[in-house]
């Protein structure tokens, strides 16, 4: 398989990867995907915007969120957020420790 080919093919993974917890499990909760697997929606944000910054294009974790999500955080929040138990926001703060690290927030 040729570079192109390989790039477009991720590329349509991760719009796919995005789609699905976008649009299909609004249901699912981040601090429950970081607990679980040890990356959310805002990990995947994050990563658009580092890849974004890494070739000169400024974009600030707000602006990458609004990107990734379709809405602001906020809209985000009202729309599907749910509470977190607090033991749910005590393994989350241990996943992400582990995860992304302090510096990350």
């Amino acid at each position: 398989m040729d570079k192109q080919t390989q790039i477009e093919l991720e590329a349509a993974a991760f719009r796919t990867l995005r789609e699905h917890l976008m649009e299909k499990r609004t249901d699912v909760q981040n601090i429950d995907m970081m607990n679980l697997a040890g990356f959310c929606r805002n990990c995947l944000s994050r990563w658009y915007q580092e890849a974004a910054n890494e070739r000169g294009i400024e974009m600030d974790k707000n602006e990458a969120r609004e990107i990734y999500y379709g809405m602001t955080m906020d809209e985000w929040k009202a729309n599907y957020q749910t509470d977190a138990s607090p033991e749910k926001q005590k393994d989350f703060e241990k996943a992400f420790a582990e995860n992304v690290g302090a510096d990350k927030s």
